[in-house]
């Protein structure tokens, strides 16, 4: 019985130490096996490279870019200041005629108390100023001087229009041909040429053998227009 344990321990003994043995060997790999581990390795570790490659090239174009944008700020600092240009308004030289108006040789002529128009000698050799009338007949109201008198606003050929008005003064006139004077009432009146109105004094006369029936002499134009002979109706017709 004894033989037999010690038989038994001694196998067992040499059965572990062939295990032993065995496990401390190495084992033979296979090629193919091997060959694929390599390539993974070598491909894990090339996407690795070209992660952090492009991690590389997209912080360097983030960095151009900013040195693009300072560099262009810095330029712009660096130039001068744009100047600006200003417009000195050119001063024109007084007009000789001051603030007068011109007037041509013939006008358009409204009289307001008479509501109507009329070509308009302009006269530097006349003093005063002269309108056509007929008729005219003196009277008196509430005291004062007044004068009837009739205008042909229409024409010659049209029934003529009678007005009256307040007798400012008396004036003697002495035509050249005639050694007598004419004592004629005078009348004030409002006129317009074009934009322009002014008031004048006017003595009624016969004018029916004359070209234009409202005359206007140097009172009138004195210290407001100026004469242009060269020209007729510079101003519009009311």
């Amino acid at each position: 019985m004894l033989k037999q344990i010690i038989a038994l321990t001694i196998a067992t003994a040499l059965v572990g130490c062939a295990a032993t043995n065995s496990a401390d060997k190495p084992q033979p790999v296979d090629t193919s096996t091997l060959s694929a581990s390599l390539n993974q390795q070598r491909a894990d570790i090339e996407q690795l490279i070209n992660t952090n490659q492009q991690n590389q090239n997209q912080s360097i174009a983030a960095l151009s870019q900013q040195i693009d944008t300072l560099a262009i700020a810095v330029a712009a600092a660096q130039q001068p200041a744009e100047e600006k240009i200003v417009e000195v308004p050119v001063e024109c030289k007084a007009s000789p005629i001051g603030d007068k108006f011109v007037l041509g040789a013939v006008e358009h002529v409204f009289i307001d108390e008479i509501k109507a128009s009329f070509e308009t000698r302009i006269d530097t050799g006349a003093e005063s100023s002269s309108l056509d009338a007929h008729n005219i007949i003196l009277f008196e109201r509430d005291g004062k001087q007044w004068v009837r008198f009739d205008v042909f606003t229409q024409g010659s050929d049209k029934t003529p229009q009678t007005f009256e008005s307040k007798v400012e003064r008396f004036v003697r006139i002495k035509q050249d041909s005639d050694e007598k004077s004419d004592r004629r009432p005078v009348i004030h009146a409002h006129l317009q040429i074009g934009k322009y109105k002014a008031e004048t004094d006017l003595n009624l006369v016969d004018r029916s053998h004359l070209e234009y029936q409202l005359l206007l002499g140097r009172k009138f134009m004195q210290d407001i227009a100026v004469v242009d002979v060269a020209q007729t109706f510079i101003h519009s017709k009311k």
